[in-house]
């Protein structure tokens, strides 16, 4: 296979657009289970109602595939996997490589907010010292990494392709962050190639393996968020049940309805997000619908859901190296919001990983690059700042 990188422009065919006009057009509604004015029993009806008149008659694509165009993006193909990245040089003395990984159900542009000041933080107020050479890819089967047609794609492959994708642009050493999805490859990039990796810094914290939080890790102050998580697992992890089972049967409706999908995506972005029930408060309408068109015009649900599918557990045991204590090696920051959907404790953390800097805040949710970008880009700043050579 060639080692070539091309140049990458988003270009959606007109007919694609129509198409989904048309569908938007005659969309058969729902009933509503009774009050459902909290979203209690899913996404709201009056709501998706409101998106859709939003997304048929103001929303304009194009006016957003030019805002993404502005980003240098390229496709490469690494192990019979396509792979669509962003690539933008720091400005400064000494940029570090730094990947950021996004997670389900995230896509390449929620990293849009946190590129500008961590590549140029001059222009940003910051001190160039602080600069990094931001490679932000579509991990696989995700948007323009598609279409994804290799099995067994998960975090501990993944972590393996952007080992060769870094190399392939001249990075043998680099740093990574990531949350959600992007935490787990961000956590086997500082497992398995801890030589390689400068520092991993993380907005969600889970195991790899062994040990795993327990009880008596959660100091009185955590003691909520294990309370939290126990929630979430009871309430609102049916999506992750279905996803890591049966991704295939819902993905005829995903691949068939641009409203069930977006009913899919939204319902996460205002329940995992610190919007406080109006998620309007932290995404805008069109923020909502891109996060959808870039799933609906690459017919990327199906491959992205795969990525919990392939996570069984006899994969995720044996994608690791070693038995070491601390699992992952590299020089680790952990930055937790409080308005995230589960946290973890500081002592089990510190067991975990090599810990070097350790913050949770006040705002924020899941979706920190896009909730909380400036606290996001002071954290990497200042994590990385003690590792620069």
């Amino acid at each position: 296979m060639s080692d070539a990188i091309h140049p990458f422009n988003i270009d959606i065919p007109q007919e694609d657009l129509d198409d989904l006009q048309s569908r938007l057009r005659r969309v058969r509604w729902p009933q509503e289970i009774g009050d459902n004015s909290d979203w209690q029993a899913g996404t709201n009806l009056a709501y998706m109602r409101e998106l859709t008149d939003y997304w048929l008659n103001e929303y304009d694509w194009r006016a957003q595939e030019r805002a993404m165009n502005e980003f240098p993006q390229f496709r490469t193909v690494i192990d019979d996997v396509p792979i669509h990245f962003i690539h933008v040089k720091g400005k400064g003395p000494n940029p570090i490589p730094l990947i950021i990984n996004h997670g389900w159900p995230w896509t390449f542009w929620d990293m849009r907010k946190i590129i500008g000041p961590l590549t140029d933080p001059a222009a940003y107020g910051g001190d160039p010292a602080d600069s990094f050479d931001i490679i932000a890819p579509s991990l696989p089967g995700f948007a323009f990494s598609s279409p994804l047609e290799k099995p067994g794609m998960y975090f501990a492959p993944t972590a393996d392709l952007w080992v060769k994708l870094m190399s392939r642009l001249g990075y043998e050493r680099f740093a990574t962050q990531g949350g959600d999805i992007g935490a787990f490859v961000s956590s086997m990039l500082g497992h398995k190639y801890a030589d390689r990796i400068i520092g991993t810094h993380l907005t969600l914290l889970m195991s790899l393996k062994a040990p795993f939080p327990a009880a008596e890790d959660y100091a009185h102050e955590e003691l909520e968020w294990g309370g939290k998580f126990a929630n979430f697992m009871a309430k609102n992890s049916a999506y992750m049940q279905i996803q890591s089972t049966r991704p295939q049967t819902i993905s005829f409706a995903m691949h068939d309805s641009p409203i069930g999908l977006a009913a899919w995506l939204i319902e996460k972005r205002r329940a995992w997000s610190d919007c406080g029930g109006d998620v309007e408060s932290v995404f805008s309408k069109d923020d909502l619908i891109n996060t959808v068109m870039l799933y609906w015009l690459t017919d990327t649900y199906e491959s992205s859901a795969r990525h919990y599918y392939e996570t069984t557990p006899e994969n995720f045991m044996s994608a690791h190296v070693h038995d070491r204590a601390p699992v992952v090696e590299a020089p680790t920051a952990a930055l937790q919001f409080k308005g995230d959907v589960w946290l973890q404790p500081r002592k089990w953390a510190e067991k975990y990983y090599n810990l070097q800097r350790w913050n949770v805040v006040e705002k924020g949710g899941h979706f920190a690059p896009m909730e909380a970008p400036e606290i996001l880009v002071d954290d990497i700043r200042g994590f990385f700042r003690t590792l620069r050579a």
